[in-house]
């Protein structure tokens, strides 16, 4: 799954397009791999509704979210370099307080519960797939570096350091996006394994695009995602 065409432009050529999820998706052979290549739409509502077709149509054994995402001031990677979900986080969800935002559990209320496991502002992912994310990337061949940790998913993008600090002191997290969450709780409830990565196109700091690299992000974590797929 991507968000956008551009997130996805290497994987698709090779596969035929077509229409049905969410109004684009591309299919075929990637890496010996049956794939279906979802193209969402930016944000949670978007992302929610095209992996929910995805599943109910494709019944796939894994998901793959990629694309970009940008890097919190101390996470120690820089623009080009992978990140690899450990969990996502609703970054936006809960109740407003004198001392900031505070999640779901703060007010006992849950987005899901499956058995005895309730499910407040985050959402672990699947952790064989991290570890063959963190293993397929040669790193004496690769021309970025990677890191896994916490992900953050916004509606309303960072773009001011002190919001960017707020939320990564709260979270403890790498990176920030706008569908991640959204897709890892539709996994969860459908239980199908999700591994997510995001080549880093900015640093989360005061907005200024001057220094931004989509195109690399983009192009590192498509090469990323075909070693995985090599693998798993």
């Amino acid at each position: 799954m991507v968000a956008v065409p551009a997130e996805g432009s290497i994987l698709s050529r090779t596969l035929t397009r077509g229409s049905g999820v969410n109004g684009l998706y591309y299919k075929g052979i990637l890496a010996g791999r049956a794939v279906v290549l979802a193209v969402s739409g930016i944000g949670k509502v978007n992302a929610a509704h095209a992996v929910t077709r995805l599943i109910l149509e494709h019944k796939p054994d894994l998901i793959m979210n990629i694309g970009v995402g940008g890097a919190y001031p101390s996470a120690g990677i820089g623009i080009g370099d992978i990140a690899i979900a450990e969990k996502e986080i609703y970054g936006d969800e809960g109740v407003m307080l004198k001392d900031g935002l505070q999640g779901f559990d703060s007010i006992g209320l849950q987005l899901l519960k499956q058995g005895r496991k309730k499910y407040f502002n985050e959402f672990p992912l699947d952790r064989k797939l991290m570890r063959k994310a963190l293993r397929s990337i040669d790193t004496d061949e690769a021309s970025f570096a990677f890191r896994s940790g916490p992900f953050v998913t916004v509606s309303a993008c960072t773009g001011t350091r002190k919001r960017a600090r707020d939320i990564e002191e709260r979270h403890h997290a790498v990176c920030e996006n706008m569908e991640g969450a959204a897709i890892a709780h539709i996994c969860t409830l459908y239980g199908i394994p999700l591994v997510e990565m995001r080549g880093i196109s900015n640093m989360v700091e005061d907005r200024d695009r001057s220094g931004w690299n989509i195109r690399l992000a983009a192009e590192n974590c498509q090469q990323a995602a075909q070693e995985l797929l090599r693998r798993v």
